[in-house]
C-alpha cells in the first residue's frame, strides 16, 4: 500500500507540476464575481474528466487521439482572447460591487461560467496526462486504482491550497496585482498554441 500510496504522489506531482501556475494566475483574479469556490469547483471538475477518461481508456471504451487533445488547446486560447476584448474598466469594476447581492444560489453559483473556463483550461492542460494514468491504472488492481484517484484527489485539493497562498506572497502579489491583467490572457494563449503544437493537432 506505502508504494502504491507514494507512486500516485510522485505520479500526479510528475504531470500536474505546471498546475500550480495556472491556479495562481487563476486566484490572482478572484473578484466580487469571480470566487475561489469557482476555481477549487472547476479544476477538480477538469480533473475529474481526465480520471474518467483515464478509466474509459483503460476500459478499452475510448482512445483519445492526439488530434482531440490538441484540439483542446483551443479553449485556452478563446478564454484568453475573451479577457484581452472584455478588458475590465476599474472605476466600474470597484463602484459598491461588493454590495452587490447574487441572484443564484450558492449551488447554482459553482456551477457558472467561471467554474465550466477553469474546468475548460485545467482539462486541455492536463489532458496529456491520460498517457500516463492509463498504464498507470492498468498496471494496478482495482482496489490500488480506487486508492490512486483518492489521492489524486486529494492532492488536487493540496494544489489548489498551494497556489492559493503563493499568490498571497508579497512579492508575487505586488507583480501580479501590476501585471497580472495584461499577462494573464497571453499566458493562457500561449498555453493553448503549446497544447495545439505539442498534440500534433496540424500534423
Amino acid at each position: 500500500m506505502l508504494l502504491t500510496i507514494a507512486t500516485a504522489v510522485v505520479a500526479f506531482i510528475a504531470t500536474n507540476i505546471d498546475d500550480i501556475l495556472l491556479l495562481m494566475l487563476f486566484f490572482a483574479q478572484v473578484n466580487n464575481s469571480f470566487r475561489k469556490r469557482h476555481i477549487i469547483v472547476g479544476h477538480y471538475l477538469g480533473f475529474s474528466a481526465i480520471l474518467i477518461v483515464s478509466l474509459l481508456g483503460l476500459a478499452g471504451a475510448l482512445v483519445l487521439p492526439h488530434s482531440l487533445i490538441g484540439l483542446l488547446g483551443l479553449i485556452p486560447i478563446a478564454l484568453g482572447l475573451y479577457q484581452l476584448a472584455h478588458k475590465p474598466d476599474d472605476d466600474d469594476e470597484t463602484l459598491d460591487v461588493a454590495h452587490i447581492q447574487p441572484k443564484t444560489g450558492f449551488l447554482e453559483s459553482l456551477v457558472s461560467a467561471h467554474t465550466l473556463s477553469v474546468a475548460g483550461v485545467s482539462l486541455a492542460n492536463g489532458a496529456d496526462n491520460i498517457s500516463v494514468y492509463v498504464p498507470l491504472f492498468a498496471s494496478h488492481t482495482v482496489m490500488d486504482s480506487v486508492l490512486i484517484t483518492i489521492i489524486f484527489l486529494l492532492l488536487v485539493g493540496l494544489w489548489c491550497y498551494l497556489g492559493y497562498r503563493l499568490v498571497r506572497f508579497p512579492s508575487v502579489a505586488r507583480f501580479l496585482e501590476r501585471n497580472g491583467e495584461r499577462v494573464v490572457p497571453y499566458v493562457f494563449i500561449l498555453l493553448g498554441i503549446y497544447i495545439l503544437l505539442d498534440n500534433t493537432f496540424f500534423s
